[in-house]
């Protein structure tokens, strides 16, 4: 049955992404101090940062599959109420077209989150690396152009996503 027909959405279901990261960094941080401790901090975050892309990649795949009609960079879009919810992100959409979704991010909860909870030096590891490798896995024609982040200490995050109609662009994440 076609979305219409449903009323089901890709996001139908979904706690908040701030929430789940939230009890996820809780979950990873003492296995994060472990692999520390044995093995050094920059194998562990190797490790980590692994785990979580693959992740990301794995989750965008599953949103791909539950979104009626294909995707899109417009049905990408519609997935951002789970990053903003519970007022996780204060955004200002700059550009929001069926090829560019650019917008920049003035606070961040992701951040002060991790912050919150000791984790801030890990933090691009547990939320902004994921971004642009969620994209592979939910629509290969869709890329992330990002300059900084607010968890590195920028004044915003600078999101500029691409759509390229024509087949996967040849972008590294």
């Amino acid at each position: 049955m076609a979305e219409a027909e449903t009323g089901k959405t890709a996001t139908e279901g979904e706690i908040g992404i701030l929430q789940r990261r939230r009890i996820e960094a809780a979950i990873i941080a003492p296995i994060y101090a472990g692999m520390v401790r044995e093995i050094g901090e920059a194998k562990a975050q190797a490790i980590l940062d692994a785990a979580i892309s693959q992740a990301a990649i794995d989750t965008g795949r599953a949103f791909a599959e539950r979104t009626e009609g294909g995707t899109s960079l417009l049905t990408f879009q519609e997935l951002q109420s789970l990053w903003t919810k519970d007022d996780a992100l204060q955004i200002d959409v700059v550009r929001a077209t069926d090829t560019h979704f650019d917008y920049n991010v003035h606070r961040c909860r992701y951040a002060e989150s991790y912050r919150e909870m000791g984790l801030g030096s890990i933090g691009h590891l547990l939320s902004c690396n994921r971004d642009s490798v969620f994209c592979q896995g939910y629509d290969p024609r869709i890329t992330l152009e990002r300059t900084q982040t607010l968890m590195e200490g920028a004044e915003h995050c600078d999101f500029r996503y691409t759509f390229h109609p024509d087949g996967a662009a040849d972008a590294t994440p």
